[in-house]
């Protein structure tokens, strides 16, 4: 009898075994239907804080909303530190499948290998929008259609 209370005990002491702190599923996106790990090219920026996850979601929003039509995902950090890239379709436009959804990805590695940084450090060719997000110190990414999929990536 003791021994059982034991167990009990320490059972509920460890906690669940697998923990899904996933509280953003259900709200933002339906339940996360596939997952992938991507080891990115690069290492984390030194200067790569929450306020430079919050200032990147922050400035991609504002260039979205000046444009003359409305965009077609919106793309938002969450977590403590801003750990957790979340982009999600909206509108009837928006991507309906996975497949659309790595195309987008693969639009946003695009216009991040036209930036300074990128082109700078003559990285164009090698880094994608992946790495970028790694770079910032981002550490999983979600992507839906808002609808029906939500694929995770965690970033290593």
């Amino acid at each position: 009898m003791l021994h059982a209370m034991l167990m009990a005990l320490g059972l509920l002491l460890a906690g669940p075994a697998v923990a899904d702190t996933d509280r953003h599923a259900g709200y933002y996106y339906p339940p996360i239907s596939s997952r992938e790990t991507y080891k990115a090219r690069a290492a984390v920026m030194p200067e790569a804080s929450s306020d430079t996850r919050l200032g990147f979601v922050t400035a991609l929003a504002y260039q979205q909303n000046g444009r003359a039509y409305p965009p077609t995902f919106v793309m938002f950090a969450k977590g403590e530190s801003f750990e957790r890239l979340i982009i999600v379709a909206i509108g009837s436009h928006g991507f309906r499948g996975i497949y659309q959804a790595r195309a987008m990805l693969a639009q946003l590695t695009s216009i991040a290998r036209g930036t300074p940084m990128f082109r700078d450090n003559n990285l164009q060719d090698v880094l994608t929008f992946l790495d970028l997000a790694r770079m910032m110190g981002f550490e999983e990414l979600t992507v839906s259609d808002g609808q029906t999929f939500a694929h995770r990536i965690t970033l290593k």
